[in-house]
C-alpha cells in the first residue's frame, strides 16, 4: 500500500464522515503563506487618507500635499472663505519651466518641492528643489533664484480656558515632616514646631501639604499604611548569567487593605489642628483633587469610596472643620470613576462641571459650589459624553466628543461637539457616518475632520466651527490599489442581545481567497474589559486577525453588554459577573450571522483573547462548551482574587464575595471540555502569572487534557509574539480545520 500522510488521512476521513471539508482543503501550506504576506501586500495601498495643513496667516486659507501612488504627488490649495478646493498652481507649466531653468528632466506628476512657501496672495512660491532656492511667479511662471523672507505667524491661541496655578506656599513658612508628623519652620529665624503630634510609623504625615491662599491655614494628608504583598516571578533563563533570578515587586489583589489616606487641617496661628469629622469619608479608596477658595473660607476634596460605589466632592469650612457635600454620587453598582470622571471647578462664578450616568447616559451638569446644588443638566440625551476637550470660561462653552449621537450611525463612532454651560447651543461639528478625529484651524473658526470605518477608507472634510456645517471635501482616499490585490475588508454586523431589543455590533474578517461554497470554521477574538468597547472602527488596511483568517476561518469580533460606552444599564451587565463576559450576547450574534451566511459552521467555533480576554476565553470553554469548542487563553486573569486590586475592584466590588470564587476559572475548571490551549510569560508583571498556573493546576486535579506554553522570560501578551502567534494559529487549524499546520 502506499503511504498517506496525515493531513490526506485527516481530509479522507473527513470525506468519509461527511464533513464539509470534504470539498476543499483549507489550513495549507499556501495558506500560511498567503497569510505571512499580507502585511506586505497590503502595504502603502492606500493615499489621501489624512492631510497635513499649512494655514496662511489670517486662518483663511491653507494648502497641503497629496503623496499618491509610486512617489507622485500633488499640492492643494484652499479657500475656506469661498469654499473652494483647487491645485495650488500648475504643475505641468510648473515643471516644464524648472527642466528648463535646471537642464533636468521634471515629472509634472513628481514635482521635487520642498520647503514650501507662499505669499500672502498666493502669486509666488517659494521651494527648494534640485539642490537650490527658488522663486517661482505664478502669474507668468518665471523662476529665479531666491530664497523667501522668514514670515512671522500671529496665531490666535488654541485654547481660551484660564491657566491654573498651584498656590504657592507662603515665604514665612517651610513645611516639612519629622518623626512621621508635620512641622513649619520660620524660613528667617530657623525656629521650628510641631503641628501635629499624632502620627506614627503606621501612620504618618505626607510632607506635601495644601495652604490656603492667605496662609492662616494648612491641609496635611495622613496616611494608615496598608498591608503588602509581593509577588514573586522566576526568570529561569536570564540572559547575563546562567542561574535563575528571582524578582518581586509590589502588587495589591483584591481584598488586600489598602492604605487609608484622609486630609487634616490645622491652623498655623494657634499651632494647632481643627478637628474633621469623616462621616462623610470613612472608608477612601482615594482622596483627591484638594484645592482652597480663593477667599480661604473652606477647602474641598474629591473623595472616592471604596467599593466605588460612592464619589463625593467634600468641603470643609476652615474655621470650623465641619464637612458637607457638595457633590453626592452613589450608585447600586459601580461610578465608573477611572473613565468616566470629569470635575472642573470655575471659581471666578462659584460652580462645577461634573460627569456624572444618574440619568442612566454619561453627561455633564452644572453645579452651584455654593449651594451645592444642580443649576441645570449641561448635556441630555441617549448618547455617551466620551471625554471634554476644552472649557472656555469666557464664552462658557464646553467642547466635548461623544458618541451614539446619530441613531442612524453605529453608536460607537466619535463625534465632536460644543454646548454652552446652560445647556443650550448644543452644535455637533461632525456628521460624516463613521468615527472622527478633528483638527482646528489656527483661529478655531474651522476644523479638518478625518473620518473612517472598518469598510470605509479615511474622508477628509473642510467645516466650519460656527454651526458644524460642511465647507467642502478636501480628500476622500484612494484604495484602488489595495482593492486590486483581492484584499477582503472587514463587514459590519448587527444583531439583537439577550434582551431581543439591544443592538450588538460587531465585524467580520473572511479571507482573500474566500469562497462562498466552502464551508468555514468560525473564531472569536474576545476582549470583554468593562473599562472600553473593542472592536475596531477605523479603517485599516492590514491587520492581524486578518491574517488569521487566511488560513481558512472566518474571524469575528464583538462588544456584548457589560463592556464600555453605550447606556449604564448595558455596562452595569458587568458589575460582579465579569464571568459573563457578555457571552449570552456573543452567541446570539454569531447565531444570527450564520445564518445569514450558511457558510459560517456554527459547529466549529474556537475563541481566543489575552488578559481580561485570557480569561473570558477559558470562560467560554467552561461555561459554553457546547458552543465553543476550541480556545487559546494568553496570561488570563483567570481569577479576580489574583489580578490586580484597583481594575477587579472597579467591577466586582468590595469587599471580596462568594461571587468571585464562583466565576473564577480555577473553581470552574471541572468542567472544560473541547481543546484548551493556555499561554503564559513567566515575567508577566500585569497579570500574575500563577494565575494560569493555578488554572493549571485544578484541570491536573480534575483529570482534563490542555496544552501549556510557558515563555521564559515572557511578558504579558506573550502570545502576540511571533512565536505565540504561530502557536495559536496552528493550534485552530489542527482542532477547527482537523489537518495537521505546516511544519517549517
Amino acid at each position: 500500500m502506499c503511504k498517506i500522510n496525515k493531513q490526506l488521512q485527516t481530509l479522507l476521513l473527513m470525506m468519509f464522515l461527511g464533513s464539509p471539508l470534504a470539498v476543499h482543503a483549507q489550513g495549507t501550506q499556501a495558506d500560511y503563506a498567503r497569510a505571512g504576506k499580507l502585511r506586505k501586500l497590503t502595504a502603502n495601498k492606500v493615499f489621501k487618507t489624512r492631510i497635513e495643513p499649512h494655514w496662511f496667516a489670517g486662518n483663511t486659507r491653507f494648502w497641503y500635499r497629496n503623496d499618491l501612488s509610486d512617489g507622485a504627488r500633488e499640492f492643494i490649495m484652499v479657500d475656506a472663505e469661498r469654499g473652494t478646493r483647487d491645485r495650488a498652481f500648475d504643475h505641468a507649466r510648473l515643471a516644464k519651466r524648472l527642466a528648463k531653468a535646471t537642464n533636468k528632466a521634471v515629472n509634472a506628476t513628481h514635482l521635487p518641492l520642498k520647503r514650501i512657501t507662499f505669499d500672502m496672495s498666493s502669486e509666488a512660491v517659494w521651494f527648494r528643489a534640485l539642490d537650490k532656492d527658488w522663486k517661482c511667479e505664478l502669474r507668468g511662471y518665471e523662476l529665479t533664484n531666491e530664497k523667501p523672507e522668514p514670515v512671522e505667524k500671529k496665531n490666535v491661541p488654541q485654547s481660551k480656558s484660564k491657566a491654573r496655578a498651584n498656590i504657592a506656599a507662603p515665604r514665612k513658612w517651610a513645611a516639612f515632616v519629622k518623626d512621621h508628623n508635620i512641622y513649619l519652620r520660620d524660613r528667617k529665624s530657623g525656629d521650628e514646631f510641631a503641628l501635629s503630634v499624632d502620627g506614627t510609623a503606621d501612620d504618618a504625615y505626607s510632607s506635601r501639604v495644601y495652604w490656603s491662599p492667605d496662609s492662616s491655614k494648612l491641609v496635611a494628608l495622613r496616611t494608615r499604611k496598608g498591608t503588602e504583598r509581593k509577588v514573586f516571578l522566576v526568570e529561569a533563563a536570564p540572559k547575563d548569567q546562567l542561574q535563575p533570578k528571582l524578582h518581586s515587586y509590589n502588587y495589591r489583589k483584591p481584598g488586600d487593605q489598602i492604605p487609608i489616606t484622609k486630609p487634616h487641617l490645622f491652623d498655623v496661628a494657634a499651632r494647632k489642628p481643627i478637628p474633621i469629622s469623616d462621616d462623610l469619608f470613612p472608608n477612601p479608596w482615594s482622596v483627591g483633587e484638594i484645592r482652597w477658595q480663593p477667599d480661604s473660607s473652606r477647602f474641598t476634596f474629591l473623595y472616592n469610596q471604596r467599593g466605588h460605589q460612592v464619589l463625593r466632592i467634600v468641603a470643609v469650612d476652615a474655621l470650623t472643620g465641619k464637612a458637607w457635600a457638595i457633590v453626592s454620587e452613589q450608585s447600586q453598582t459601580f461610578i465608573d470613576y477611572a473613565y468616566k470622571k470629569f470635575t472642573r471647578y470655575l471659581d471666578d462664578t462659584h460652580e462645577i462641571i461634573w460627569m456624572s450616568e444618574r440619568d442612566g447616559w454619561n453627561h455633564l451638569y452644572l453645579y452651584d459650589l455654593q449651594a451645592g446644588q444642580v443649576k441645570n443638566q449641561i448635556t441630555k440625551g441617549r448618547w455617551v459624553l466620551r471625554g471634554v476637550g476644552q472649557v472656555d470660561e469666557e464664552q462658557r462653552q464646553i467642547w466635548f466628543r461623544a458618541c451614539g449621537v446619530y441613531p442612524d450611525q453605529d453608536p460607537y463612532s466619535i463625534h465632536y461637539g460644543r454646548v454652552n454651560f446652560d445647556g443650550t447651543g448644543l452644535t455637533f461639528l461632525t456628521a460624516g457616518d463613521g468615527t472622527h478625529s478633528i483638527r482646528f484651524s489656527p483661529d478655531r473658526k474651522y476644523i479638518i475632520d478625518n473620518y473612517s470605518r472598518v469598510d470605509l477608507p479615511p474622508v477628509t472634510e473642510l467645516r466650519r466651527v460656527a454651526d458644524g456645517k460642511l465647507v467642502c471635501v478636501l480628500e476622500r482616499a484612494d484604495w484602488s490599489e489595495l482593492v486590486a490585490t483581492g484584499w477582503k475588508g472587514a463587514e459590519r454586523f448587527v444583531a439583537k442581545g439577550r434582551d431581543g431589543k439591544t443592538d450588538i455590533h460587531g465585524i467580520i474578517w473572511r479571507p482573500t481567497n474566500f469562497d462562498p461554497q466552502k464551508s468555514y470554521p468560525i473564531i472569536e477574538k474576545i476582549y470583554a474589559g468593562p473599562h472600553g468597547a473593542f472592536v475596531p472602527k477605523r479603517f485599516a488596511a492590514y491587520s492581524k486577525v486578518q491574517a488569521l483568517a487566511e488560513l481558512g476561518f472566518i474571524v469575528v469580533q464583538i462588544d456584548g453588554m457589560g463592556t464600555n460606552w453605550r447606556r449604564k444599564t448595558f455596562h452595569d451587565v458587568c458589575w460582579k459577573n465579569l464571568g459573563d463576559s457578555g457571552f449570552p450576547d456573543r452567541i446570539l450574534w454569531i447565531k444570527a450571522v450564520a445564518k445569514k451566511y450558511p457558510f459560517m459552521d456554527v459547529t466549529r467555533v474556537g475563541i481566543y483573547g489575552g488578559s481580561a480576554g485570557g480569561q473570558s476565553s477559558t470562560r467560554a470553554m467552561l461555561a459554553h462548551g457546547d458552543f465553543y469548542k476550541v480556545a487559546v487563553s494568553d496570561c488570563g486573569c483567570h481569577d479576580n482574587r489574583m489580578d490586580k486590586i484597583w481594575w477587579n475592584e472597579a467591577w466586582m466590588g468590595w469587599p471580596i464575595g462568594p461571587h468571585y470564587g464562583e466565576q473564577s476559572n480555577v473553581t470552574q475548571a471541572h468542567k472544560l471540555t473541547g481543546k484548551l490551549f493556555l499561554v503564559v510569560g513567566a515575567m508577566d508583571r500585569n497579570v500574575d502569572p500563577a494565575s494560569t498556573m493555578q488554572v493549571v493546576d485544578a484541570l491536573i486535579k480534575a483529570d482534563k487534557d490542555f496544552d501549556l506554553l510557558v515563555v521564559p522570560g515572557g511578558g504579558h501578551g506573550i502570545a502576540e509574539s511571533r512565536y505565540g502567534t504561530r502557536r495559536r494559529s496552528d493550534f485552530f487549524v489542527r482542532h477547527l480545520l482537523g489537518v495537521e499546520p505546516r511544519t517549517e
